[in-house]
């Protein structure tokens, strides 16, 4: 299968006919792997018209690279610039390079995220006090990301990434009841409109997601990203509770990933392994993301569980 036919396998909720597919949000540690940094948006901002193209086009050459090395499924576009056009641009440089070979993604969401310190307590207030415009101004955001979704589709992207965080580890940062007050009814109408672009919708949030479980897969998405078991979300139990609902993402521990041995990182993954791929509908990937100072060894241990014991079909000699 090619790597685009594994990912579509598993969004259906199906098993690949060989490996089980795998990708990130973000993966970050380019310059451990290969020696390259992805483009920063000052590098561009700063560039003339002939070398922001050169600058581009080695930004997507670089995801290639990423995707080819690691057997990424889905190539993330949400690390390196960060101007819409520039991002638009990096896809129809990728799309370029592999043709139909990988699905791309972007990231786009317009619900409410768990707000900064600083607006917490205003948002509160907003809730309490005037929550009819609180609700207009969360269906403006979700049509501008619809909008951008729509660009992002035209350049080349076949997934969605949402990434608007809702759980701390101890739960949602609203009840479920307000959750399915100023959240659902958002999340599911955008995820209907990106639907009807042709996007795969992936649903990323970290914490413990379980009191809205029901909520995230009523919501239509394709796939739940990351099932956080620093939070103590337990991916056999969520497979048991909805694998026949939604494919989900996830979770080899990040912070083994980060601060524990190469022996703690292979018996997460095979945890990981064993948990999610029965059945399929299943994405091989960390909790969160590859980040900055992470071991590459460590990730790398990780991704060489999968490619030893992540078989579905007969593993090839």
């Amino acid at each position: 299968m090619t790597p685009k036919d594994r990912a579509i396998a598993a969004f259906e909720l199906r098993q690949p006919d060989d490996i089980v597919p795998t990708f990130e949000l973000q993966f970050q540690l380019s310059e451990e792997l290969l020696g390259k940094r992805h483009i920063k948006q000052p590098d561009l901002d700063k560039a003339t018209p002939s070398e922001k193209d050169r600058l581009l086009t080695q930004e997507a050459e670089l995801h290639v690279e990423e995707a080819e090395r690691l057997d990424f499924s889905i190539i993330s576009v949400s690390f390196g610039p960060s101007n819409p056009d520039d991002i638009l641009e990096t896809v129809r440089g990728i799309r370029r390079i592999v043709g139909d070979k990988y699905l791309i993604a972007g990231l786009i969401d317009g619900t409410m995220s768990i707000p900064s310190g600083q607006s917490m307590v205003p948002l509160t207030m907003r809730i309490a006090d005037d929550p009819d415009a609180l609700k207009a101004e969360l269906e403006s955001n979700v049509d501008h990301a619809i909008e951008r979704a729509a660009r992002m589709a035209d350049a080349g992207i076949n997934v969605a990434l949402m990434c608007a965080d809702y759980c701390f580890n101890t739960g949602p940062f609203l009840s479920p009841s307000m959750f399915r007050e100023f959240v659902t009814p958002y999340l599911t109408r955008q995820v209907a409109e990106m639907r009807k672009l042709g996007l795969y919708t992936v649903k990323h949030t970290d914490g413990n997601i379980m009191p809205i479980l029901d909520q995230l897969v009523e919501s239509g998405a394709h796939a739940l990203h990351s099932i956080d078991p620093q939070a103590g979300v337990d991916l056999k139990e969520v497979k048991r509770l909805v694998g026949n609902k939604i494919a989900l993402c996830g979770n080899v521990r990040c912070d083994y990933l980060q601060a524990g041995t190469i022996a703690d990182t292979i018996v997460d993954a095979e945890r990981s392994l064993r948990d999610g791929m029965p059945g399929g509908g299943y994405f091989f990937c960390t909790s969160n993301t590859p980040f900055i100072g992470m071991p590459l060894e460590n990730y790398l241990a990780a991704m060489n569980v999968r490619a030893l014991l992540g078989w579905y079909g007969p593993k090839p000699n």
